[in-house]
């Protein structure tokens, strides 16, 4: 993807980049909640080796991501270590062991 890619168009590619090989039998509710341009908040649920995502806040979430919308395009980009923006506080997650297994589903970029 280009660099001019959003974290929105990042957000909105998840159902296409979901691995094959997820269990059936996995579930799982995150709210992205990516501030400024090109952001926005929505919920990325993974249920029957499915991905959807819905623009808004939907259910109770496994886990929630709050990040600027640039520095999560930046992680999924390549241009800034994920651990990294954790650790600093750029990335706020509220259950990492969650998004470890949960981004495991998902091709990169």
């Amino acid at each position: 993807m280009a660099d001019t890619t959003t974290a929105r168009d990042i957000v909105m590619s998840l159902p296409d980049r979901l691995k094959k090989d997820t269990p059936a039998d996995y579930k799982a509710n995150v709210h992205l909640d990516l501030e400024g341009d090109g952001g926005g908040q929505f919920t990325v649920t993974v249920s029957n080796g499915m991905c959807e995502v819905a623009e808004g806040f939907v259910g109770n979430p496994d886990c929630e991501v709050r990040s600027k919308a640039t520095t999560y395009a930046d992680t999924e980009l390549g241009r800034e270590n994920p651990a990294m923006a954790v650790m600093m506080g750029r990335i706020k997650v509220s259950n990492i062991g969650a998004l470890t297994k949960f981004i495991t589903l998902f091709h990169r970029l």
